[in-house]
């Protein structure tokens, strides 16, 4: 478990994050692992990566502050990494 405060990626849905009052995130590292559960990113012109084997459900009230979207590719990547550990 990575224990600190760190940016995170909200991955469930809009339609789940307007019903309630938790969203289930997966946390950024800069930290690179060859992990296949690990999607790379560049936030803020940093690379690192979303953390998919760490995703966990928090109170939106833990949450600080947006800091950027994920383009697109990534986006995607995320998507079907997702798809690959629930199938």
């Amino acid at each position: 478990e990575i224990n600190k405060i760190r940016p995170c990626v909200i991955i469930s849905p809009d339609e789940m994050n307007n019903a309630l009052n938790t969203v289930i995130i997966a946390p950024l590292t800069s930290t690179i692992k060859p992990y296949p559960m690990r999607v790379n990113c560049r936030v803020e012109g940093k690379k690192g990566q979303v953390a998919l084997d760490h995703l966990r459900s928090v109170d939106k009230r833990r949450l600080k502050a947006k800091m950027a979207s994920l383009d697109k590719h990534t986006q995607e990547e995320i998507i079907d990494t997702l798809m690959k550990m629930f199938s």
